[in-house]
């Protein structure tokens, strides 16, 4: 357990912090979910989840939530599924 004030402050803030990141991510794997199991529908729905996916993610990755590559890695996966999608059209 932290003794000094600044020491206590900084345990509050990362925990507030670990929260936020936590709910960060915990959105972004609902979101890849959701592109996955879009690829079996419409190719506009498709569009549309993959869309709110790269938003969220390219955001976490610059506010460095999630490290960059492993952002970058996941979007490109995204957009190989949805480009199979379009490409099948």
């Amino acid at each position: 357990m932290p003794h000094t004030s600044s020491a206590k402050k900084n345990l509050r803030k990362s925990e507030k912090r670990r929260a936020l990141n936590r709910a960060a991510l915990r959105d972004i794997t609902l979101l890849v979910k959701n592109v996955r199991n879009a690829s079996e529908g419409s190719a506009e729905e498709l569009q549309k989840q993959f869309n709110l996916a790269s938003s969220k993610i390219d955001k976490a990755g610059a506010k460095r939530t999630m490290h960059a590559n492993k952002a970058s890695r996941l979007k490109s996966q995204l957009s190989k599924i949805m480009n199979k999608k379009t490409a099948a059209k």
